[in-house]
């Protein structure tokens, strides 16, 4: 826009003087996207090393993309990453997202709810977030609501009388089994007297010993003749303190995390790179790599996609092959499979006993979009049936078993080959 020219008009170099030629602002505001972008549909099980994104097209207009395009990819695989954890830890029960007052900002709060959907998560505290993308809005009462009435039991009566189809009632506020779990009881003998008691309703806990309180009240309950009252539960959860709050026999059957999941506290980042690999020069194609003195960090050359071997039996995943674009591999024949971390390491698959499905796929084509974008719902569905794809030894919380990831023979004869001509030249 012209108000962003006049900005970067406006600034000044180190050294004095404006940060920006007149003549590169001018390319600026007549400069429109025109690349290709390939990418892993959204939703889908990758792994580390491997290609996500593919972006063909002028330098200039590739790297202008750059952090915009990391910032998004990384933050949101992040958070679904970490949900699906979440989710693995629950199993089955309800998960809710609640993390929108603990998030980085409103962008963060907004599209980590909605990660966290593809992650497996039932919904979402976040109105917005539910607004926008058509996601189940969850929520209970707030202590405030309790405190700001004469007594707990008057707060649960008004709550009531409110939401009597959102009966979740806070029961930690002052005292969980001497005050909080009695006054709920009362209120649901209230209503079952009336008729009006809904299918769904229970308690939420926030504070204390979980375990102990969710067991605690599940009897009461039950001594009063509701069995089957949901106990929700919130606090600072994660896939940890689930696993061991359910390995305790805590009765708690729904589960609300916000903090630990909407910023990813355990692992706040996701190492995502962006890297040239390759440019035309005088209309022929020159791999490029990016060197390190850490061996992990250095790059794949060449334009790549990635194929995944399914077992034809299972459909569960056998391995990825991360390849040059055009390879291709013919499932009537064996395939030798050979790690890239430990060479000595080996193993053959049987022709005919597996599946092939390229990764990649066309998004835009020279800037303009030619990918029908599934609804949520559909994105949610095909991320679930991601996961089934896995064995359970790579869904362990601990100590997982890591997917067979490989390069191609002809990826890593010219990842060799450009090592040593980049070596040679500048070592």
């Amino acid at each position: 826009s012209e108000e962003d020219i006049a900005y970067l008009a406006s600034l000044d170099a180190p050294a004095g003087g404006p940060l920006f030629d007149p003549a590169f602002l001018e390319y600026l505001r007549d400069l429109r996207l025109s690349v290709d972008i390939d990418a892993v549909p959204e939703g889908t099980i990758v792994f580390p090393h491997e290609p996500l994104v593919r972006v063909t097209g002028p330098i200039m207009q590739c790297q202008l993309i750059e952090t915009a395009l990391l910032n998004m990819v990384n933050f949101q695989t992040l958070i679904a990453t970490k949900a699906a954890r979440v989710c693995r830890a629950a199993k089955g029960r309800p998960v809710a997202e609640f993390g929108l007052r603990r998030a980085q900002g409103k962008s963060a709060g907004v599209y980590g709810a909605r990660s966290a959907m593809i992650g497996g998560f039932n919904g979402t505290s976040n109105v917005l977030a539910g607004a926008k993308f058509g996601m189940p809005v969850l929520g209970t009462m707030a202590h405030s609501w309790v405190m700001s009435f004469s007594s707990e039991l008057e707060a649960f009566r008004a709550y009531a009388r409110q939401y009597p189809n959102n009966l979740i009632l806070l029961a930690d506020t002052y005292n969980t089994l001497k005050q909080g779990v009695p006054d709920a009881i009362t209120i649901f003998k209230e209503m079952k007297a009336a008729g009006t008691l809904p299918k769904a309703y229970g308690i939420r806990l926030d504070s204390g010993d979980l375990a102990y309180l969710s067991k605690e009240a599940h009897k009461m309950f039950a001594d009063a003749g509701f069995p089957d009252a949901i106990i929700a539960a919130s606090n600072d959860l994660d896939e940890n303190l689930i696993s061991e709050l359910k390995a305790q026999g805590c009765a708690i059957n729904s589960w609300g995390v916000g903090t630990n999941l909407i910023t990813a506290k355990d692992s706040p980042s996701l190492g995502g790179v962006f890297k040239l690999v390759g440019q035309y020069d005088d209309g022929k194609f020159v791999p490029k790599i990016k060197m390190s003195d850490n061996a992990e960090k250095i790059s794949n050359p060449g334009l790549k996609n990635v194929l995944r071997i399914y077992d034809k039996d299972t459909g569960k995943m056998k391995a990825d092959i991360i390849i040059l674009e055009g390879e291709s591999i013919d499932e009537s024949k064996d395939l030798l499979l050979q790690s890239d971390k430990a060479p000595w390491r080996s193993r053959t698959i049987p022709g005919g006993t597996y599946r092939v499905q390229k990764m990649l796929f066309p998004i835009f084509q020279k800037g303009e979009l030619v990918y029908q974008k599934p609804d949520l719902k559909t994105i949610m569905a095909y991320a679930d049936q991601q996961v089934q794809t896995l064995w359970p030894e790579y869904l362990r919380l601990v100590n997982p078993e890591e997917m067979w990831v490989q390069r191609s023979s002809k990826l890593s004869a010219l990842r060799d080959k450009v090592l040593k001509e980049e070596s040679a030249h500048f070592f």
